[in-house]
């Protein structure tokens, strides 16, 4: 009996695998057909966030039952963000420090307001949750906030030389730029929060349906999680494009 439940679980991980393989496929073949320029990068990734999830899914049981560990984890969660968001703004001046700072910054503030109003239990899990949600997210904004800034800058490089050439400081020459990158990097996560309901149904909303949560209890923790996300981005956003816009130079276009 135990041997044929062994094959059975084998045989379905196997299914499963084929199945996420074939569909991973489907978007590398299709990007190759189309020109873009992604290689085998979606492959990579998918095949990477497959081992995170692996073994996150075991370190969990750990953390959960052990309460203290939680904060090893967090911290984890933001070096780990910060990194990743730090080697795609390299090219900004001082790029990897200003991702850094925007994504503690925003992230922590996020954090610390949604626990200190008592929106959400403070409890394991829920920091857990919340926590790589909002991380995440203030990665996001770090890394399309630092982009937006350094694509605009090079583009409107005469705009910023004639600030100089009158006496702006950087901060000033590059302000509405700042603005702009903020702006840009926010829309699509807005957007969706916007259609939250109509056109989709948030993780964080699923995931409490499935942990037991009622509907009413499941759209409140949703609700914490979109307005937490938002501060985080609009944080991290903010600190990025002002340390960014402290450089001494004029970004080539």
């Amino acid at each position: 009996m135990g041997e044929t439940v062994l094959v059975q679980g084998i045989a379905s991980y196997a299914g499963f695998a084929a199945g996420l393989l074939a569909l991973t496929g489907s978007t590398v073949a299709l990007a190759r057909w189309a020109r873009v320029g992604l290689g085998w990068f979606p492959l990579v990734v998918v095949v990477r966030a497959a081992v995170q999830l692996s073994v996150l899914a075991l370190l969990l049981k750990g953390i959960l039952a052990v309460p203290w560990t939680v904060a090893a984890f967090v911290l984890l969660m933001l070096t780990t963000a910060s990194w990743t968001s730090a080697r795609r703004i390299r090219e900004l001046w001082h790029g990897r420090r200003i991702a850094v700072t925007g994504v503690l910054s925003g992230a922590a503030v996020a954090l610390v307001v949604i626990f200190g109003l008592r929106l959400v239990a403070f409890d394991v899990r829920d920091l857990v949750a919340v926590a790589g949600i909002v991380i995440g997210n203030s990665m996001s904004a770090a890394t399309l906030a630092g982009r937006n800034f350094r694509r605009t800058s090079g583009a409107r490089r005469p705009e910023i030389e004639a600030w100089l050439s009158l006496g702006a400081t950087p901060s000033v020459a590059h302000e509405e730029i700042g603005h702009e990158a903020v702006r840009e990097s926010l829309l699509p996560t807005l957007d969706q929060t916007k259609s939250t309901g109509l056109v989709t149904l948030p993780g964080a909303f699923v995931g409490a349906l499935f942990g037991g949560a009622s509907p009413v209890e499941a759209a409140q923790f949703q609700l914490v999680v979109l307005a937490g996300v938002a501060l985080a981005m609009t944080l991290t956003g903010v600190v990025v494009t002002r340390l960014a816009g402290h450089t001494p130079y004029v970004v080539e276009a």
